[in-house]
C-alpha cells in the first residue's frame, strides 16, 4: 500500500525534467491533454466508478471551474494560479447544493441521477450565455500573462496538468484503500444494505460529489488559460462527460488507476488519427473499442490484466490486516471444537439471571402502512437482555416489516422505539447501527462486487466504528473462522451457495459487535443438517452477549433456541409468552399453525 503513493509521487517528478529535454511545443502540449483528460476521468470516477452513482454532468463543473478562472482573471485582474481554489470551491458548491437536493430523493438513482445531472449542464450553461459571465460572445484571455513555471508557455500548462494529475491520483488512491472507499464501494453495490450496514450514505455520496467537483473546478481553471478564449457553447456540451465515461470504463471503474489508464490510451489513439489526417477514422475505432470494452472486458483493462497475471484479485483494494492491529481482540478457542473465535464481550447477566428481565428494546404503538395497506397496525413489543425473542407468523403478518423498521430500512408511521433507554425515533438506519443494532436479510443481499473478507469487513468500519481497514479486515477474519467461512474469505458471495450465504449474513451482522441482533428467516431454504449447524451456531452468537430477535417458520429450530416467542397476525399482536404455552392457544393455531396447513 505504502508504496503506490510513493511510486505516483516518483513518477511525477521523473515526468517534471521532461521540458528540460527542449523538446517541441506540441509535445507539451500534446502530454498536457493526456494529462488533462487523467484528472477529469479519475474525478469523474471518484463518485461514479466508486459509487455507481452514473453522472453525465460532469462537464458542468468543469465548465463552472473554466469560466469561474475567466472571469476572475479578465474582469478583475486576479492572477492565475490565485484563481484556481476559487475554481475548485465554485464547482464543489454547485455539486454539493445539487446533492444536497438530489441524494435526498430515493427515487433518484441509476438512469434517473444520470439524466438530471446531464440536464444540469446544459442549464447551466445557458445560465451563463444569458448573463454577464459570457454575454454571448465569450471571455477573451489573451491579454493574460501565463506565469513562469517552466521554460515555456507549453511547458508550464504540462507541469500544472501534471501537479493536478498527481495530487488527484493520490486522492483516488487514498479514497480506495481507506473506510471512505469501502463505504462508496458498498453504496455501488447495494445503498439500501449499506445504510442499514452503518455507512452514512447521503454524507458519503455527498463528500465523493465535492471532491469530484472541485478537481473538475481546477482542471477547468487551468484549461481556461489554455484556451485563451471560452465560449460557453463550446465548454457545456456533451463532449467531456462521454469521453470522461469512455475513458473510465475502458480503463476500469472499480480501480483508482483505471481512469488514467482509459485517458491515457483514448487520447494516445485520437491524436494517432489526427495526426495522419484520419480524425474520423480515429472516432470510429474509439467507438469500436468502447463497445468491445463492453462486451468482453466490462471490469476494464486493469481488472483483465490482473486476473490475467494474477497478481491480485479483481476486487476493488481494502487492505488485508497484518497481526498486531489495535483493538483486534484475543482468540479464544470454543468449547465445542469448533475452532477459534472472537472473544466473547459477556452480556450483562445471562440466561435465567435477574438482569435477563432488564428490557433491552421496547417497542411501543409501532405501526406502518404501505399506500393504504397496514402492515402493521400499533404493536407492543419488549425485548430483554439476553434472550432470544421469537418472531412468529403467517405470511404477511408483519414480522420482516417490523424488522425492517426497527433496523431503519423502513420509516414508521407511528408509534416509538426505545432502545437502551433512548429514543430512535428519526434517527437514519446508519446511526440505528452504530447504537448497537444489527439484522440479515431473509434474501441475502450481500456486496456482489467485494469479496467475502471485505462483506465483513465494511461491517466491522462502520456498525463496529474500526476506523483502520487493515484492521477491520483481521476482525472480519475472525468472524468468518467463527462463521466457517475462512475459506471463502477472498471468493466473491456469487461463488457461495444459500447455506454460505446466510453465514455471510450472519457474520456482517455478527462483525459490528451488536448487543441486538435480529435474525430474518436465516434457515429458510437450508437442508436439515445446515439447520442443525446454524441453530448451534446461533446458540454461539447468544454466548457471545448479543440479544437475538429471531424470525423464523422452522418450528423445531424455534422450539429449541427461542425463550419467549411473539405472534403476530394482520400487522397486530396476538399473543406472546412461552413457546409451548403460546403455539397451543387455539387463536394462534387458526391463525398460524391453520394458514400455514393450507399453504
Amino acid at each position: 500500500m505504502k508504496r503506490t503513493p510513493v511510486a505516483i509521487l516518483a513518477a511525477g517528478v521523473a515526468l517534471a525534467f521532461l521540458p528540460q529535454l527542449g523538446l517541441p511545443a506540441f509535445y507539451d502540449a500534446f502530454l498536457y491533454l493526456v494529462l488533462h483528460w487523467v484528472v477529469l476521468a479519475t474525478s469523474w470516477n471518484i463518485l461514479s466508478g466508486y459509487s455507481g452513482y452514473f453522472s453525465f454532468g460532469h462537464g458542468a463543473f468543469f465548465g463552472a471551474g473554466i469560466y469561474t478562472s475567466a472571469n476572475l482573471m479578465s474582469r478583475f485582474d486576479w492572477p492565475f494560479l490565485w484563481t484556481l481554489p476559487v475554481a475548485a470551491l465554485v464547482a464543489a458548491v454547485l455539486g454539493v447544493a445539487l446533492g444536497a437536493v438530489v441524494f435526498r430523493v430515493k427515487g433518484v438513482r441509476g438512469e434517473l441521477f444520470a439524466l438530471l445531472t446531464l440536464a444540469i449542464t446544459f442549464v447551466i450553461g445557458t445560465i451563463v450565455v444569458n448573463t454577464p459571465l459570457d454575454g454571448g460572445n465569450g471571455v477573451s484571455l489573451a491579454a493574460v500573462a501565463v506565469p513562469k513555471i517552466g521554460p515555456t508557455a507549453s511547458s508550464t500548462f504540462y507541469l500544472l496538468a501534471l501537479a493536478a494529475a498527481v495530487a488527484t491520483l493520490l486522492i483516488a488512491w487514498g479514497i480506495q484503500v481507506s473506510k471512505f472507499g469501502a463505504g462508496l464501494f458498498a453504496i455501488h453495490d447495494d445503498e439500501d444494505a449499506a445504510e442499514v450496514m452503518g455507512v452514512p450514505t447521503f454524507r458519503y455520496k455527498l463528500m465523493a460529489l465535492a471532491i469530484s467537483c472541485a478537481l473538475a473546478g481546477v482542471a477547468g481553471g487551468i484549461h481556461a488559460l489554455f484556451l485563451s478564449y471560452v465560449t460557453a457553447g463550446e465548454v457545456f456540451t456533451i463532449t467531456v462527460p462521454l469521453t470522461v465515461v469512455l475513458m473510465s470504463v475502458l480503463g476500469g471503474t472499480r480501480h483508482w488507476a483505471g481512469p488514467a489508464i482509459g485517458a491515457v490510451a483514448i487520447t494516445g489513439l485520437l491524436y494517432s488519427f489526427t495526426a495522419a489526417d484520419h480524425a474520423v477514422a480515429g472516432k470510429a475505432l474509439i467507438g469500436a473499442i468502447l463497445i468491445a470494452a463492453i462486451l468482453f472486458m466490462p471490469d476494464g483493462i486493469l481488472m483483465r490484466v490482473q486476473r490475467l497475471w494474477r497478481r491480485s484479485p479483481a476486487l476493488p483494494a481494502l487492505p488485508l490486516g497484518a497481526g498486531g492491529a489495535e483493538g483486534a481482540g484475543p482468540l479464544q478457542a470454543h468449547g465445542d471444537g469448533t475452532g477459534p473465535v472472537p472473544s466473547p464481550q459477556p452480556a450483562p447477566g445471562g440466561r435465567g439471571s435477574q438482569a435477563q428481565a432488564e428490557v433491552l428494546l421496547r417497542v411501543q404503538g409501532l405501526s406502518k402502512s404501505f399506500k393504504g395497506v397496514r402492515a402493521l397496525a400499533g404493536v407492543n413489543v419488549e425485548v430483554r437482555r439476553g434472550e432470544i425473542l421469537g418472531l412468529l407468523g403467517p405470511n404477511g403478518s408483519g414480522k420482516s416489516t417490523f424488522i425492517n423498521v426497527v433496523s431503519g430500512h423502513y420509516t414508521p408511521t407511528g408509534g416509538s422505539i426505545w432502545f437502551e433507554g433512548r429514543s430512535l425515533d428519526g434517527l437514519p438506519a446508519h446511526r440505528i447501527a452504530g447504537s448497537g443494532i444489527a439484522r440479515t436479510y431473509q434474501i441475502p443481499r450481500p456486496f456482489g462486487h467485494l469479496s467475502v473478507l471485505q462483506n465483513v469487513a465494511i461491517a466491522t468500519m462502520f456498525g463496529g466504528a474500526v476506523g483502520d481497514p487493515a484492521t477491520a479486515n483481521r476482525l472480519a477474519m475472525q468472524w468468518l473462522e467463527f462463521t466457517g467461512l475462512q475459506d471463502k474469505a477472498m471468493a466473491r458471495p456469487d461463488d457461495l451457495n444459500l447455506h454460505q450465504r446466510k453465514f455471510l449474513e450472519l457474520a456482517r451482522a455478527l462483525a459490528s459487535r451488536p448487543r441486538l441482533v435480529m435474525l430474518d428467516e436465516v434457515l429458510c431454504g437450508l437442508t436439515p443438517s445446515e439447520i442443525d449447524e446454524a441453530v448451534a451456531l446461533i446458540r454461539r452468537i447468544r454466548e457471545q452477549g448479543s440479544t437475538i430477535v429471531f424470525v423464523e417458520h422452522v418450528m423445531r429450530a424455534v422450539m429449541a433456541l427461542t425463550d419467549r416467542i411473539v405472534v403476530f397476525n394482520h400487522g397486530e399482536l396476538l399473543a406472546e409468552g412461552g413457546v409451548r404455552d403460546v403455539m397451543q392457544r387455539p387463536e394462534v393455531m387458526s391463525a398460524y399453525l391453520g394458514q400455514v396447513a393450507h399453504a
